[in-house]
């Protein structure tokens, strides 16, 4: 044996790569559209109009039937003034809380940024934001829909990955009639049946009274009590008017069964 000779070099390794969503050991998509439909503000970054540098800022966020994120701002503002130039971007999506802030989920969605006069998409921004409606008619002020490409979630340590345009948002076809109805639905519940949404967000941890709903989709509705919110989940996806009464009812079944369970 020869004392002299050189041990192998170590192997190097590269660094860690996020997996893609469908092969993550965790529900990355769902978690991914949970945070898409639960925060209301983000950060969007642009690109300067004037020498390409990143620029970053505080917007709300909302989002249509498919989960598309949807933004109201004034063309006075820079990041528009930036998207009007170059329409890429990115949205940082992030609940925030106790502890590390490195410890909570975030989302990264990046795509291309364009306006929008769709009507549909005024009314969910504005059920989502209401104090909204001072400012949405003014001139200089307007709404803009981030179609995207890609996703990076960051789900806690440990936990990242990839997600494409498909995982990110929901494939609407054969529930027309659902988004159609929408309008009615939530003025139905708003109206009637309060004690049902209270129900609903306690069941997800979220206490307290007040609660409106602010829209639905084939997989959940989005509640809000003043700044709070809360995105429930339907047991199983739904696509028309009779399946979501017949999940609301049993959801709200569900609720109060397990209510008086824990009270007596």
């Amino acid at each position: 044996m020869n004392d002299d000779a050189t041990p192998p070099a170590p192997e190097r390794r590269g660094p860690a790569e996020p997996l893609p969503a469908a092969q993550a050991p965790f529900d990355a998509i769902g978690l991914a559209r949970q945070l898409l439909r639960g925060v209301r503000a983000g950060a969007l970054a642009t690109l300067d109009a004037q020498d390409g540098t990143p620029f970053a800022s505080l917007v709300t966020i909302a989002t249509d039937h498919d989960g598309t994120p949807l933004m109201l701002m004034s063309r006075l503002s820079a990041h528009t003034r930036n998207l009007d130039k170059d329409p890429r971007c990115s949205l940082l999506f992030s609940v925030g809380g106790k502890g590390d802030p490195l410890a909570h989920p975030r989302l990264t969605v990046t795509g291309r940024a364009a306006r929008t006069d769709e009507p549909r998409i005024r009314e969910r921004f504005l059920a989502r934001h209401p104090k909204a409606k001072l400012y949405a008619d003014f001139p200089d002020f307007g709404f803009f829909a981030l179609d995207p490409n890609a996703g990076h979630l960051n789900g806690g340590f440990a936990k990242a990955a990839t997600l494409t345009r498909d995982e990110l948002l929901l494939d609407l076809a054969g529930a027309e009639a659902l988004v159609s109805g929408e309008r009615g639905a939530v003025e139905h519940m708003n109206e009637d049946h309060t004690d049902a949404l209270a129900l609903y967000a306690a069941a997800v941890g979220e206490t307290g009274t007040g609660w409106r709903l602010t829209g639905l989709d084939p997989e959940g509705m989005d509640l809000l009590a003043g700044d709070r919110t809360a995105r429930i989940s339907y047991p199983e996806p739904v696509r028309d008017m009779g399946s979501l009464r017949k999940v609301l009812v049993s959801m709200a079944n569900a609720a109060r069964s397990g209510a008086e369970t824990t009270g007596s």
